[in-house]
Protein backbone atom coordinates (compact mmCIF):
# COMPACT_ATOMS: atom_id res chain seq x y z
CA UNK A 1 0.00 0.00 0.00
CA UNK A 2 1.39 3.31 -0.62
CA UNK A 3 2.09 6.06 1.73
CA UNK A 4 0.64 9.85 2.14
CA UNK A 5 3.81 11.93 2.35
CA UNK A 6 4.75 16.04 2.88
CA UNK A 7 8.23 17.08 3.15
CA UNK A 8 9.20 13.77 3.78
CA UNK A 9 7.22 12.69 6.97
CA UNK A 10 4.92 10.08 6.20
CA UNK A 11 1.59 11.08 7.11
CA UNK A 12 -0.82 7.86 6.97
CA UNK A 13 -1.33 5.42 4.19
CA UNK A 14 -2.66 6.12 1.00
CA UNK A 15 -5.48 4.20 -0.95
CA UNK A 16 -5.76 5.28 -5.02
CA UNK A 17 -9.13 5.46 -6.72
CA UNK A 18 -8.16 6.20 -9.94
CA UNK A 19 -11.27 4.19 -12.26
CA UNK A 20 -14.49 5.67 -12.47
CA UNK A 21 -15.97 2.69 -9.85
CA UNK A 22 -13.59 3.07 -7.37
CA UNK A 23 -13.99 7.09 -7.18
CA UNK A 24 -17.71 6.18 -7.30
CA UNK A 25 -17.84 4.06 -4.87
CA UNK A 26 -15.02 6.33 -2.39
CA UNK A 27 -15.44 5.81 1.16
CA UNK A 28 -19.62 4.58 0.95
CA UNK A 29 -20.25 2.01 2.80
CA UNK A 30 -17.44 2.34 5.16
CA UNK A 31 -17.42 3.14 8.88
CA UNK A 32 -13.61 4.87 8.64
CA UNK A 33 -10.58 5.12 7.03
CA UNK A 34 -7.29 4.49 8.59
CA UNK A 35 -5.19 6.83 6.53
CA UNK A 36 -6.42 8.58 3.49
CA UNK A 37 -8.46 7.63 -0.20
CA UNK A 38 -7.27 9.95 -3.43
CA UNK A 39 -9.60 10.33 -5.80
CA UNK A 40 -8.19 11.21 -9.50
CA UNK A 41 -8.99 12.45 -11.30
CA UNK A 42 -11.70 14.57 -9.09
CA UNK A 43 -12.54 18.26 -9.14
CA UNK A 44 -15.59 17.84 -6.00
CA UNK A 45 -16.95 15.29 -4.10
CA UNK A 46 -19.94 14.88 -1.76
CA UNK A 47 -21.32 12.53 1.36
CA UNK A 48 -24.49 11.21 0.46
CA UNK A 49 -24.79 8.20 2.24
CA UNK A 50 -21.95 8.97 4.79
CA UNK A 51 -21.79 7.55 7.90
CA UNK A 52 -18.66 9.75 9.13
CA UNK A 53 -17.51 13.00 8.62
CA UNK A 54 -14.69 14.11 6.45
CA UNK A 55 -11.92 16.29 5.81
CA UNK A 56 -11.22 17.13 2.33
CA UNK A 57 -8.23 18.45 0.36
CA UNK A 58 -8.24 19.90 -3.26
CA UNK A 59 -5.16 19.11 -4.96
CA UNK A 60 -3.59 20.55 -8.33
CA UNK A 61 -2.00 18.54 -10.70
CA UNK A 62 1.47 19.01 -8.86
CA UNK A 63 -0.13 17.79 -6.00
CA UNK A 64 -0.19 20.78 -3.74
CA UNK A 65 -3.63 21.38 -1.75
CA UNK A 66 -5.15 24.34 -2.76
CA UNK A 67 -8.13 24.01 -0.14
CA UNK A 68 -9.07 22.35 2.64
CA UNK A 69 -12.70 21.60 4.36
CA UNK A 70 -14.60 19.47 6.33
CA UNK A 71 -17.86 18.12 5.45
CA UNK A 72 -20.41 16.49 7.40
CA UNK A 73 -22.66 13.64 6.33
CA UNK A 74 -25.34 14.68 3.35
CA UNK A 75 -23.73 17.56 1.78
CA UNK A 76 -22.70 18.79 -1.65
CA UNK A 77 -18.91 19.95 -1.81
CA UNK A 78 -18.70 22.98 -4.58
CA UNK A 79 -16.00 22.13 -7.10
CA UNK A 80 -12.44 24.18 -7.33
CA UNK A 81 -11.36 25.06 -10.55
CA UNK A 82 -7.86 24.38 -9.79
CA UNK A 83 -8.18 20.87 -8.17
CA UNK A 84 -7.21 17.84 -10.17
CA UNK A 85 -7.60 15.33 -6.83
CA UNK A 86 -9.38 14.80 -3.74
CA UNK A 87 -7.99 13.77 -0.52
CA UNK A 88 -9.82 12.23 1.67
CA UNK A 89 -9.59 11.21 5.42
CA UNK A 90 -11.65 11.50 8.63
CA UNK A 91 -12.63 14.42 10.03
CA UNK A 92 -9.84 15.70 12.36
CA UNK A 93 -6.91 13.92 10.42
CA UNK A 94 -5.89 17.02 9.02
CA UNK A 95 -6.15 18.54 11.86
CA UNK A 96 -3.50 16.08 13.43
CA UNK A 97 -1.06 16.19 10.32
CA UNK A 98 -1.31 20.22 10.47
CA UNK A 99 -2.18 19.37 6.41
CA UNK A 100 -3.09 22.98 5.09
CA UNK A 101 -3.39 25.11 1.70
CA UNK A 102 0.22 24.91 -0.11
CA UNK A 103 1.34 21.79 1.64
CA UNK A 104 3.21 19.49 -1.27
CA UNK A 105 1.81 16.21 -0.73
CA UNK A 106 4.01 12.89 -2.54
CA UNK A 107 2.74 9.10 -2.65
CA UNK A 108 4.99 6.88 -1.82
CA UNK A 109 5.18 3.41 -2.66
Amino acid sequence: MPWLVRDGEVLGPLEVASSFSARSRGLLGRDGIDGALLLRPATSVHTLGMRFALDVAYCDAELVVVDVSTMVPWRLGRPRRRARSVLEAEAGAFGRWGLRAGDRLEIRP
